[in-house]
């Protein structure tokens, strides 16, 4: 009876070591691709492909210190037939003002039931429906897309019919510090590194929320109206759905700057590291089934990828799960479990120090690698927080 106990353990233990192997995987495969495969952020020249008339739409709450300056790099960019439409949403600022006298065609919302970027979209896809463009481009009120890259977006997204994900990455703050430093290093292999391996391997990618192009057809029938806290990623799931799966861009940058505060670093990192794991643990599942059913490799791949949660929930859940199995060998003697999980470890910080040598020397040196571990440790309060009182409700983010 206790070999049969025994061999039960081990089988439960191997269980776990699969479950937290899937997405260390999937972030090993994906790193790999996208930091070692030749070609890396190049896309390939866009100059023969026709440029669509293209509409850009900015959501906007209370967002007049920052607008001015995404709009004047913008306006650049526009050619004869594009409009640029602010809809300020909620504002009980200047927002509406500052985007006029930039240039910009503002409508103004008033809805205080019904909060969330969701909403705003959905608001400017309604009101751009009487004269709609060929290629709907969405920017955030505090981003910056880069010269040139409003251009290469709407063309590649008129000539593939597919949505348009640009290359998006945060800025840091004047004297960063060092959890700055890793949030701006983690949203890079996020948001290039894996976008980027998905793409060198001829896969769909997720929605970032900003700097994206679409297809009018197909956004124009995305039930964009919601209080979703992470809607780009609802929007990635139902654009695949809907046979439009995005792909990568990596040379169209959109730059978006991370908070110095505190307390608007943690509420923006909270909004994002919830909504990113109730898509996981409630989303995922019935996706992956649905993909295996019908046979779309498409839904397949965006299901993959949503199974790897934050980085530093990753390594939070593999140091926990190594501590357990470590103690139940020296226990119980059940070793080799434990070899597996450490073995998981080296796949992980192996894929981590790819991912920083391509995309996150510019975030952190290499001594300052060292201080992930202790940024890992300021964040479990927002995952204790998920499981005590998880954030449902879009907030904004503080600006400087």
């Amino acid at each position: 009876m206790i070999n049969v106990g025994q061999q039960l353990l081990e089988a439960a233990l191997w269980g776990a070591v699969a479950a937290v192997g899937w997405p260390i995987g999937v972030l090993a495969i994906e790193c790999a691709a996208g930091c070692l495969l030749p070609g890396f952020g190049r896309s390939g020249s866009v100059h023969g492909l026709r440029r669509p008339r293209t509409a850009v739409l900015i959501p906007a709450h209370n967002e007049a210190t920052c607008i001015g300056a995404t709009l004047q790099a913008l306006q650049p960019q526009l050619v004869e037939g594009d409009r640029l439409l602010v809809v300020a949403d909620n504002c009980s600022d200047e927002t509406a003002e500052v985007a006029r006298a930039a240039g910009a065609e503002v409508v103004q919302r008033f809805n205080t039931e019904q909060r969330g970027k969701g909403y705003a979209l959905d608001y400017g896809v309604r009101v751009l429906a009487d004269h709609p463009p060929e290629v709907l481009t969405i920017v955030d009120a505090d981003c910056t897309l880069e010269p040139g890259s409003l251009d290469r977006l709407a063309r590649l997204c008129a000539d593939r019919d597919r949505p348009i994900q640009g290359r998006y990455l945060m800025e840091l703050p004047p004297a960063p510090s060092a959890a700055r430093r890793v949030s701006g290093f983690a949203f890079a292999v996020k948001n290039f590194a894996r976008s980027e391996g998905l793409r060198r391997l001829g896969l769909p990618c997720l929605l970032n929320g900003t700097g994206m192009a679409f297809p009018w057809e197909a956004i124009s029938q995305l039930p964009l109206a919601s209080d979703n806290i992470v809607e780009d990623m609802q929007m990635g799931i139902d654009l695949t759905v809907a046979g439009y799966p995005p792909l990568f861009c990596p040379d169209a940058p959109v730059t978006g700057r991370l908070p110095q505060g505190e307390g608007a670093a943690t509420s923006q990192r909270t909004r994002w590291e919830h909504g990113h794991l109730q898509t996981l643990f409630y989303r995922v599942p019935p996706l992956l089934g649905r993909a295996i059913l019908t046979g779309n490799w498409r839904l397949l791949t965006v299901a993959l990828d949503l199974t790897v949660p934050p980085l530093s929930f990753l390594v939070m859940v593999w140091v926990g799960a190594t501590i357990a199995m470590t103690g139940l060998g020296a226990l119980m003697g059940l070793w080799r479990p434990a070899i597996g999980m450490g073995c998981l470890g080296i796949v992980l910080l192996g894929a981590i120090l790819i991912a920083w040598a391509r995309v996150g020397r510019s975030f952190l040196s290499a001594r300052m690698l060292l201080t992930i571990p202790l940024y890992v440790l300021q964040k479990v309060p927002i995952y204790l927080g998920f499981v005590k009182r998880r954030q449902t409700e879009w907030v904004r983010t503080e600006r400087d």
